[in-house]
């Protein structure tokens, strides 16, 4: 799935607390939107293993969600975000193909990585790969919460990320032909 759509994921996954308790909207949206992104910072490591625990997640997520619900401070909500939607990161990649630059070869057996059972989570391929139209209307699906739960510069930060979403789609088959050698 495309970055944004991992960002809306975690914004939905957020929303309904958001509208429940609209002064901690910005500390859920900060920490959806960053948990969201983080799991892909090991796209310089091993992508899909390194920082994503689509099976451990909950162990972190859970006790965050928790905290959050008896000590309700923006620091706990904007953690509990973060730990769900890092969580649901590193589950929903499973959902799509392979990590590499063309997954729609279907070259690979490699999701995501589940440290638990020490090996690879096969690709489902529900979303065939990042930037495919299913991935598209996917997130511009999930942006709907966060545009009915969130406002202000939430709402402009959806609006800029569907718009990063549909222009990466339209594009994202053609990427692989302008890529240097070196990068695929």
């Amino acid at each position: 799935m495309m970055a944004t759509t991992h960002v809306f994921v975690g914004l939905a996954a957020v929303a309904p607390a958001a509208y429940a308790a609209p002064d901690l909207a910005g500390p859920l949206a900060v920490g959806a939107v960053l948990g969201g992104l983080a799991p892909d910072v090991d796209l310089v490591f091993e992508h899909r293993r390194t920082l994503h625990f689509p099976v451990l997640g909950f162990v972190v997520a859970v006790p965050a969600v928790v905290l959050a619900v008896l000590v309700p401070s923006s620091l706990a909500v904007a953690a509990a975000a973060f730990a769900v939607a890092a969580w649901l990161h590193a589950v929903t990649d499973a959902l799509g193909g392979g990590p590499e630059m063309d997954p729609w070869t279907d070259r690979s057996e490699r999701a995501v990585y589940d440290h638990v059972r020490g090996r690879w989570i096969r690709p489902r391929r529900l979303v065939r790969y990042d930037g495919s139209p299913e991935d598209a209307t996917l997130a511009v699906s999930l942006a709907i919460p966060a545009l009915l739960a969130f406002d202000g510069w939430i709402t402009g930060v959806v609006v800029v990320g569907l718009v990063i979403s549909i222009g990466y789609a339209i594009v994202r088959r053609r990427l692989v032909a302008w890529l240097p050698d070196w990068l695929e």
